[in-house]
């Protein structure tokens, strides 16, 4: 029975090690297979069209297979990098990523910036921040980061001021002077500018605001300035991956002066080269 023990407590050993060994081994295939494409998540609008500019005119050359995946919301793409559903982002900025990581315990991290899309104040019903009437209703989006985003850009135009202290984190509640009483919808980003109708004025993101067919550097009542923006989007991927060969082709050619080029052609100013 002894004999029996010790051939049994063996044999569990070995069996344990050889699933250990398996394991460690399956996480290195896994973190270190590169051979197929790489899959970005991104918005649609600038990240796809611009991730859709490199694919179609610089990847091949590079030797860069590159898949996209658009996504409408703020959440999911960072989720699916996470989970290894897709290999990359590219939608957001840092200050949502380190809220994001906060919250959700994920572990994405920023690899190269790409541009900005200043945040802007629009309104189908006054020409200027100037005319909105007191009690006004102004929709703001509702994620923490881009709600207080918003209201910063509101306060650095003198419509309300902040509370000392006030940071990424900043709600209504944070207002200490309301000149114009002006009253807060708060929605999901990708909904303001369906808000417009419904609402004396609203702060957009630019990639929503470019899909809805507003033009921010035209269009804008108010515009975020790109001097010191701490709000440049960029290339995300799960801790761990920055340096898949496959990522570092991708960041290199995202910075690149043909994509530059892009950018400053179509956009027009209302999305600008961060690099």
């Amino acid at each position: 029975m002894r004999n029996t023990a010790k051939i049994t407590t063996a044999v569990l050993a070995a069996g344990a090690l050889t699933l250990g060994l398996s394991a460690c081994g399956s996480d290195k295939d896994s973190a270190s297979d590169t051979s197929g494409p790489l899959i970005v998540a991104a918005s649609p609008t600038p990240h796809a069209e611009i991730l859709n500019f490199v694919k179609k005119n610089l990847a091949k050359k590079a030797g860069l297979d590159l898949e996209v995946k658009e996504f409408q919301d703020y959440i999911v793409p960072n989720t699916a990098t996470e989970d290894g559903s897709v290999d990359a982002n590219y939608f957001q900025n840092k200050p949502y990523l380190d809220d994001f990581n906060k919250k959700r315990g994920t572990h994405i991290v920023p690899v190269v910036t790409v541009h900005l899309e200043p945040l802007g104040l629009y309104s189908h019903k006054v020409k200027s921040a100037d005319a909105l009437k007191s009690g006004a209703t102004v929709a703001v989006p509702n994620d923490a980061v881009n709600e207080a985003r918003a209201l910063k850009l509101l306060a650095s135009k003198g419509l309300i001021t902040l509370k000392d202290g006030a940071g990424s984190e900043a709600t209504p509640r944070d207002i200490s002077k309301n000149p114009k009483n002006l009253k807060f919808k708060e929605v999901e980003a990708a909904q303001t500018p369906r808000s417009l109708d419904d609402v004396d004025a609203a702060v957009v993101n630019g990639n929503y605001a470019i899909s809805a067919g507003l033009k921010p550097a035209k269009d804008a009542l108010v515009l975020e300035s790109p001097d010191n923006n701490p709000y440049g989007n960029f290339l995300a991927v799960k801790k761990g991956n920055e340096n898949d060969p496959r990522v570092k082709k991708l960041a290199k050619l995202l910075t690149s002066p043909e994509v530059k080029k892009f950018i400053e052609d179509k956009y027009a100013g209302s999305v600008i080269p961060s690099f």
